[in-house]
């Protein structure tokens, strides 16, 4: 029997994938920890996998890398798309297809399996990562293949012997590092909201509390004055903020098979590091880096979005945005409050306010009055000589 990795969920998809290709295939199971799996979860995910028949189980834990190759640029970047969500599910899909692919190279497997619906964008994303980095594996999706519908999935199961509860959760809940997406019934459509109690994290705390994010050259180093890997950072934060209910939002994006998509999102530390990082730049770096950061930014989070993760221009997006940092070191305060924060301030030894030149609206230092004069005039010639020639 030859070899084949599963991108393996534990859920009922990658399950029918899992126990109806075990009957050709000798198939490894893979999970990919981008954030969001405790390690009860891990073990429960492990313990189903052998249950469908797989030969192996595997769980990857890429968060550090996941950090690395793609949430350290959306912070660059401060890439929250159609400016609201911060990419939280596509992004981790990029890093578990190349950690699967890459695995699967590395066992030497004929065959990658996933399983994504032919309706999605997840479907772009593996087959793309996975054809352009190992384009003689062949893919296999039964879901997509099949047009299964989830009941019939379920009674495939059950013929197979695989007694589990496959009851559908009244909402849809993928946690990762970055973000945490929910779906349900009021996503389906356009006018009504997730209620409350969809969201993974209640109010919890009432009041205010201040907290610190160390950034150094546009990394988040340290929380609360206390440094760490950015990734736990994030963590840390996550774990303060999301008491307070904050970074809920609903966001409608076009998907890459170009049809319009609704979901819900819970991203308390993605959001409050984003919009910290920002403000930190905007005292740091000239008007010209924030003008052209801003679109590349923009081009950056549409193209991870869309699967094109392994396009060079990515690469070369990144070294732009890399650069942009070297200024971008600094403490910023923001103050936490039930369902929402706002930024108090940064201290930064590259803070432009700090310059001799002049103090905005109050005085300036740097020239005179009949400088200042000159430099209207002559900065008004182009409008002047417009409407000289077209009035």
């Amino acid at each position: 029997m030859k070899k084949l990795v599963i991108a393996y969920s534990g859920g009922l998809d990658t399950s029918y994938c899992a126990v109806s290709l075990s009957k050709e295939y000798e198939v490894h199971a893979v999970s990919v920890n981008t954030g969001g799996f405790s390690k009860d979860e891990i073990k429960n995910i492990e313990s189903n996998a052998y249950t469908m028949g797989v030969t192996a189980y595997k769980n990857i834990d890429a968060i550090a890398t996941f950090y690395q190759k793609v949430v350290k640029y959306l912070i660059f970047g401060n890439v929250l798309k159609n400016n609201s969500y911060p990419l939280s599910v596509s992004a981790e899909r990029i890093i578990q297809a190349i950690e699967i692919v890459e695995y699967a190279k590395s066992i030497g497997a004929a065959y990658i399996a996933h399983g994504s619906t032919g309706a999605g964008n997840d479907q772009v994303r593996f087959d793309m990562i996975f054809q352009t980095l190992a384009p003689d594996i062949k893919i296999i999706t039964p879901i997509r293949d099949q047009q299964l519908t989830r009941q019939e999935e379920i009674e495939y199961l059950k013929s197979e012997g695989i007694h589990m509860s496959w009851e559908k959760s009244k909402y849809s809940v993928n946690k990762g590092l970055w973000g945490t997406s929910v779906g349900g019934v009021e996503t389906l459509k356009s006018e009504k909201p997730l209620p409350s109690e969809a969201y993974p994290s209640q109010l919890k705390k009432e009041g205010e509390e201040k907290v610190t994010l160390t950034f150094k050259n546009g990394e988040f180093v340290a929380f609360n004055g206390i440094k760490n890997l950015p990734e736990i950072n994030i963590e840390k934060l996550n774990d303060v903020a999301a008491d307070y209910a904050i970074g809920r939002d609903l966001h409608v994006g076009d998907t890459i098979v170009g049809t319009k998509g609704r979901v819900g999102f819970e991203a308390a530390a993605a959001i409050i590091t984003i919009k910290a990082h920002h403000l930190l730049e905007k005292h740091t770096l000239t008007k010209w880096q924030l003008q052209h950061k801003e679109y590349l930014s923009s081009f950056y989070g549409m193209h991870l979005h869309e699967g094109q993760y392994l396009d060079p221009v990515m690469r070369d997006t990144e070294a732009f945005l890399q650069s942009s940092q070297k200024m971008v070191s600094g403490n910023v305060t923001v103050s936490l409050k039930p369902y929402h924060f706002s930024l108090d301030g940064i201290i930064s030894d590259h803070d432009l306010m700090s310059s001799n030149f002049s103090t905005y609206g109050e005085e300036n230092k740097a020239w005179n009055a009949e400088e200042a004069k000159g430099f209207i005039k002559i900065l008004g010639n182009q409008n002047k000589i417009y409407q000289q020639v077209n009035s």
